[in-house]
């Protein structure tokens, strides 16, 4: 951990403050910052928007991207006031920042009633068993169009 990641994960904090004093949403907030530079930012919103994709790591990420006209945040941090739900670690990994930095532990969101470690819990089961009962259909319409995309030649991969 460096002065400047002490930084950041401070302003981070901050920013899940300011946004939980404002019922804008839970006590979380994330940064993206690259060569030094914050390039976006976020807090919870997920009561004040109704969104439940509104967390703070999602909006900082959404900002950034918006910022670098890019869908990767190559050669950028995250730093986040708290482990990333399952969510937002999906986004971060499609992200494809260089690094992740947090505070607080799930563990720690759990004590103060969130509780992603649920949902943690839930991901590796098999579909007929997570608590959301789930089904599948319509399998081979669906693969035409994963085919089509396979054989599209102008598509930008990702």
């Amino acid at each position: 951990m460096t002065t400047q990641d002490e930084y950041f994960l401070r302003e981070a904090i901050a920013l899940a403050k300011r946004g939980m004093e404002a019922n804008e949403g839970g006590p979380f907030g994330a940064l993206v910052v690259r060569d030094g530079q914050i390039i976006g930012r976020g807090n919870n919103r997920v009561t004040s928007t109704n969104d439940p994709t509104a967390h703070a790591e999602v909006v900082a990420i959404r900002a950034a991207c918006a910022a670098l006209d890019s869908f990767q945040l190559t050669d950028c941090t995250i730093y986040s006031s708290c482990e990333p739900c399952p969510m937002c670690l999906g986004a971060i990994y499609w992200a494809r920042p260089a690094r992740l930095v947090y505070a607080c532990s799930r563990e720690d969101a759990a004590a103060i009633d969130f509780d992603d470690d649920f949902i943690y819990r839930e991901i590796p089961l098999p579909a007929e068993e997570r608590s959301i009962p789930t089904e599948q259909a319509l399998r081979e319409e669906g693969r035409v169009v994963f085919r089509a995309w396979r054989d599209k030649t102008d598509r930008q991969d990702y």
